[in-house]
Parts: structure tokens; sequence; C-alpha cells
């Protein structure tokens, strides 16, 4: 549910450099869950499927820097 100053506060400072932050720390724990899964697909059996993992994470990292806080 939305408050009568939402669209308000999106453009608010404070507002933008937590935005920045929680994107940024998205960003980072998709990157770090990349190279987890490559890692652990180099000592596994069946290495495809983690590779698929650890591309998807680095398409979802990539796709966080396009959003912008107009898009939620």
């Amino acid at each position: 549910m939305r408050y009568a100053g939402a669209m308000s506060d999106s453009k608010n400072p404070e507002f933008m450099r937590g935005w920045e932050e929680a994107v940024a720390a998205a960003r980072a724990w998709h990157e770090a869950k990349a190279k987890q899964c490559l890692v652990l697909a180099r000592r596994s059996r069946f290495p495809k499927n983690l590779e698929r993992e650890s591309e998807v994470h680095v398409q979802s990292a990539a796709l966080l820097a396009m959003l912008s806080p107009d898009d939620v």
C-alpha cells in the first residue's frame, strides 16, 4: 500500500543513497554466488547445472545495474 508522499520520497537523496547501496549489495551477492558456483562446478561430477546457475547469477547482476527506483 502506498502512502501520499511515496513519489516525492523516491527522489529524496537519502532514499537514493539507500537504493544505490541496496542494489550494489544485491549485485555483489549475485557475483559472489556466480563465483561460488563455478568453484563448485570444478569439483562436481555434474558441472553443467552449476555452470548454468552461475550464468543466471551473472545475468541477474547485470540486470540489477539497469534497475531504477521507478521500476518498483
